[in-house]
């Protein structure tokens, strides 16, 4: 370690599905938010890891910025308020293959609020844009504010990704590093079990169902010969109709969910799993205080 060596937290935000939680991922190089087509799927505070020769890159994952319609989106609001008021670096996320929307601008304008943050612009998903829509997209995200720098990147095919890292260490105050060499994330192995059951729930469910959808651990141990792992987990829905919803013709598709969720499973504890997933109405969660609390928001 050099005495040139710096290391802190930047968090990226922007609209819901503009690749924040893909873009972590592909920076620490391992799986530490899940990522579905659906808006609000992150609803932590989710700390990635990345390393480099020059320092140490903490990505705080928040929840995407909106305008809440329940107690739980006020909850994730005020996640993402904490957050940006504790971190070195903001970058905004704003994709390359869209114009930019009032959801960008009311977000760009919030940024205001964190003056110590330094400011980042990260044009995403330029892969799915022509040159001339990137050059044009990049003009757009220049005339937003004062930026200390604007950078067009790829997640998926990781165009920039290193340029990225760079710049944004380069932002950050001199300092050693802040977790050990070998961390990727500072998230309980529970807690990603956990996201890993939700995000295999998330696909393929109707666009009311999301945001009602919660996942508990009831128990987790290893067998004798340690060969195999045993979890007993929890999803909690809203409604009795969505409980119906979620495990299908004949329970196919809770079956289905359930081969997902443990092959993910099975590939971060590097062990054979069992998992016996109960779907259980918790009604109106979102909205009740009681409830949110005992569901770990």
């Amino acid at each position: 370690m050099t005495d040139s060596y710096r290391a802190g937290f930047v968090s990226f935000v922007g609209r819901p599905n503009v690749g924040k939680s893909t873009l972590t991922n592909a920076l620490v190089g391992e799986k530490v938010a899940i990522t579905s087509s659906k808006p609000q799927t992150t609803r932590r505070a989710i700390r990635g890891i990345v390393h480099q020769p020059t320092g140490q890159l903490i990505i705080v994952d928040t929840p995407g910025m909106h305008r809440p319609r329940t107690l739980l989106g006020e909850r994730l609001n005020t996640i993402v308020q904490d957050t940006l008021a504790e971190v070195d670096v903001i970058g905004l996320c704003i994709p390359a293959n869209e114009k930019i929307g009032p959801g960008d601008r009311y977000i760009n304008e919030q940024l205001d609020r964190f003056p110590r943050a330094k400011k980042v612009a990260i044009v995403t998903k330029i892969d799915r844009a022509s040159r001339p829509a990137v050059a044009e997209q990049l003009q757009a995200v220049s005339e937003l504010r004062e930026w200390d720098s604007i950078i067009p990147i790829s997640s998926l095919t990781g165009i920039q990704l290193d340029t990225l890292a760079t710049e944004l260490i380069a932002l950050m105050p001199l300092s050693k590093p802040l977790y050990p060499s070998d961390a990727v994330t500072d998230e309980g192995l529970e807690s990603r079990i956990s996201e890993l059951i939700r995000e295999a729930v998330l696909e393929g469910v109707e666009d009311e169902l999301p945001h009602s959808i919660a996942v508990t651990i009831d128990q987790m141990s290893e067998r004798d010969d340690r060969e195999m792992l045993d979890i007993y987990a929890n999803l909690f829905v809203e409604r009795d109709s969505q409980k119906g919803i979620i495990i299908g013709h004949g329970g196919e598709r809770l079956q289905d969910v359930g081969a997902r969720a443990r092959a993910a499973i099975e590939a971060l504890v590097g062990k054979q799993v069992f998992l016996s997933l109960r779907v259980k109405v918790a009604k109106d969660w979102q909205r009740d205080a009681k409830q949110l609390g005992r569901l770990g928001f």
